[in-house]
């Protein structure tokens, strides 16, 4: 069955790609389309039945050079189970969303095939990400890895006779590569210092690695924190954090089921789940950790900002998802991994749903994505609307505050990290950039709804009166993902945010009494420390997290203060009222606003300036380089040697040659005779004569 899971993408891809002229269009899509549905169906059998104990099941052998023996095998454990059925899910409904976002594209040709080409892409990226999360050693992540890498290229890069198109693929494609390369360096590293790159291997050695020294830029590092650190840069770029984020918008120039597949559940996750692969490696790297963590609450903040002010409706949402991500880094950087998995969980179902949902919308109104262009549009597309309002219920974090797990998918996880951070921050500076991310996320979400679905409608007026409900081969995948997004928080709290032994035990963790130095290190933060049974494993690497004996942050996050509780949902309800003020009560206030603060909405409309940072200090730099060399090394000097040596020497020795070409005998012989002479005359002079 899970090889099947694997497979199943990469058949569809092969078909899809290869195979559409035989059995046609419409049957290479049903077959991509089916294919996932399979490996859908078999990922949640795994899920709900799977224990929580790691098993490997061998594929083949793969790479065998020196002591480096590398197999091609299936890691399945609790955090595999999770991702399968995350990322299957997903692409299933996107597949068969495309069924009708893609029926008839202006960006091709009339009788252009696209389609087949489309689902082969979409399937191909299926098969990395599953071989990305599956794998039992580094070298086959990275594969993956680097995998994903190029499928995403591809499908941002969709639309090839768009320059913006390829632009962004190309950015996307460089971005990463920088990420990449500090993910290298990382698995170079532990195969130096344990011989090996099977994560039983790795993780076992983790200890020791917490005590060894490496010399790295002539500088002496801790082992565990160097490796930690640069893991992380790998994951900085494949989850579009801050300093390597500029990729992700640029990204949405791809249509919008990639939109979905990529930046909401799938790929955008892979870092999160890297950092959380390497628990029992990263509970010995608190340092590296610690930046993890400020890192994380810094581009939640960084990205919500942004949002405030796009007006492109998928701009907005990606940005968004560059702030969740940041989320989802600061609950693993204080070391709560299994709220980091539950984040990135729920956060599928609501933002996989939301980009489709945008995109029903941009399909319905003839590809406008502008949000000053909407309006009213709730009466037109009211299917439309009700899963977008439960996708910004979601995400915004409606429910019931103080019970934990009555409200939508978002109120559950978002509420879950707040907490953790509080909890492993003791307050600090993670707690509160959440906080303020999470009002700003709720005002930029309801500016979208409002934006789109209320108000009179603005812009065109044919495309207004034209507008129209998605058909339903559409709609579906939206009924479903709202299903996730209201129930999943709820149905699964307690295995991701339960009581600690709760959590360890869904996450394959072994019982065990903690020791004395644990319960009185809780009770000085905690008083309910005889109420702790905490659970703890002998050794890291025995189950799909790990958690040190001394890290009680996941105990903690239960026990914050009533006011930490209550502050995500007090955020939201600030966030939706200033919404509402700006956009239905007084909808001449943004701009009004924005004209008075200009300095400041130019800032973050231009995204703080990180494109025009780098462009100046990267870009023009390498271009001018390449200019240099060009003209000055290329056509300078390499060129005007040879064209001086071609244009001046050989022509005069061509010509002195040609002079001995008379055509008379006697030249020839007078050539031979002078010939003999000098022969004679060296061999005379250097004694070779006797």
């Amino acid at each position: 069955m899970e090889s099947i899971i694997l497979f199943a993408p990469l058949v569809g891809a092969l078909i899809g790609g290869f195979g559409w002229k035989l059995i046609g269009e419409r049957g290479a899509m049903w077959v991509t389309t089916g294919l996932l549905f399979l490996a859908c169906a078999f990922s949640w059998i795994v899920f709900l039945t799977h224990g929580p104990e790691t098993q490997h099941i061998q594929i083949l052998r793969w790479i065998e050079s020196g002591s480096l023996s590398t197999d091609w095998s299936i890691r399945l454990d609790r955090l595999t189970s999770i991702m399968l059925i995350v990322i299957t899910t997903v692409s299933a409904l996107v597949h068969l969303y495309s069924f009708g976002y893609m029926a008839h594209d202006e960006n091709f040709r009339e009788g252009e095939s696209y389609k087949p080409r489309f689902f082969a892409y979409l399937s191909f990226f299926t098969f990395a990400m599953l071989m990305l999360v599956t794998s039992d050693n580094l070298v086959q992540m990275f594969f993956g890895w680097e995998g994903v890498g190029v499928a995403s290229y591809l499908l941002i890069g969709f639309y090839y006779r768009k320059p913006s198109a390829n632009a962004a693929a190309i950015k996307a494609f460089v971005v990463n590569r920088v990420g990449d390369f500090g993910f290298a360096l990382g698995i170079f590293a532990l195969f130096f210092l344990t011989d090996s790159i099977r994560f039983d291997d790795v993780f076992a050695a983790a200890p020791d690695l917490a005590e060894t020294q490496l010399t790295f830029l002539w500088t002496e590092w801790n082992a565990a924190n160097l490796i930690a650190f640069l893991l992380f840069v790998g994951a900085m770029g494949k989850s579009a954090q801050l300093i390597l984020h500029t990729w992700l918008p640029d990204a949405m120039e791809g249509p919008t089921p990639v939109s979905a597949l990529i930046h909401a559940a799938t790929m955008v996750t892979a870092g999160v789940f890297l950092v959380c692969r390497m628990s029992p490696l990263m509970e010995f790297a608190p340092e590296a950790m610690m930046f993890v963590t400020f890192l994380g609450a810094t581009t939640a903040f960084f990205a919500a900002t942004v949002g405030l002010v796009q007006n492109d409706i998928k701009r907005v949402i990606a940005y968004s998802t560059c702030s969740q991500l940041g989320y989802m880094f600061v609950a693993a950087g204080v070391g709560v991994y299994s709220v980091a998995m539950f984040h990135l969980f729920t956060h599928a179902f609501f933002k996989a749903m939301l980009f489709l949902g945008a995109g029903s919308v941009i399909h319905g109104m003839h590809h406008e994505q502008d949000m000053r262009n909407y309006g009213g549009l709730r009466h037109k597309m009211p299917k439309t609307f009700w899963a977008m309002m439960i996708g910004t219920l979601a995400i915004t974090g409606v429910g019931i505050p103080l019970t934990g797990w009555i409200g939508f998918a978002g109120f559950v996880s978002k509420d879950a990290v707040i907490e953790s951070a509080y909890a492993g921050t003791a307050g600090g500076y993670a707690f509160w950039m959440l906080l303020i991310a999470a009002l700003f996320t709720s005002f930029y979400s309801w500016r979208l709804m409002f934006l789109t679905f209320y108000g009179k409608p603005r812009g065109d007026k044919h495309t207004h009166e034209h507008a129209h409900e998605s058909p339903n081969v559409m709609l579906i995948p939206l009924g479903v993902l709202a299903v996730g997004a209201v129930f999943a928080g709820a149905i699964w709290y307690g295995s991701f945010f339960g009581k600690t032994n709760e959590v360890v035990k869904f996450f394959g963790g072994k019982y065990g009494e903690p020791t004395q130095e644990l319960v009185e290190a809780v009770a000085e933060r905690s008083p309910k420390a005889s109420e702790l049974h905490y659970v703890m494993e002998s050794k890291p690497g025995e189950a799909a997290i790990y958690i040190a004996p001394e890290n009680t942050v996941l105990h903690e996050a239960h026990y914050v203060p009533t006011w930490v509780k209550l502050s995500p949902f007090i955020a939201m309800l600030i966030g939706l009222a200033t919404a509402y003020w700006f956009y239905i009560v007084n909808p001449a206030l943004p701009k009004r606003l924005a004209e008075q603060q200009r300095p400041l909405y130019l800032f973050l409309l231009n995204k703080w300036y990180f494109d025009e940072v780098y462009d100046f200090v990267f870009v023009q730099p390498s271009k001018a380089l390449g200019r240099f060399l060009w003209k000055r090394g290329d056509e300078g000097t390499i060129d005007g040697t040879i064209n001086g040596v071609s244009m001046g020497v050989i022509p005069f020795f061509t010509r002195l040659a040609g002079r001995f070409q008379s055509g008379y005998i006697f030249t020839y012989a007078f050539a031979m005779v002078i010939g003999i002479a000098i022969l004679i005359t060296w061999m005379t002079l250097s004694g070779g004569a006797h």
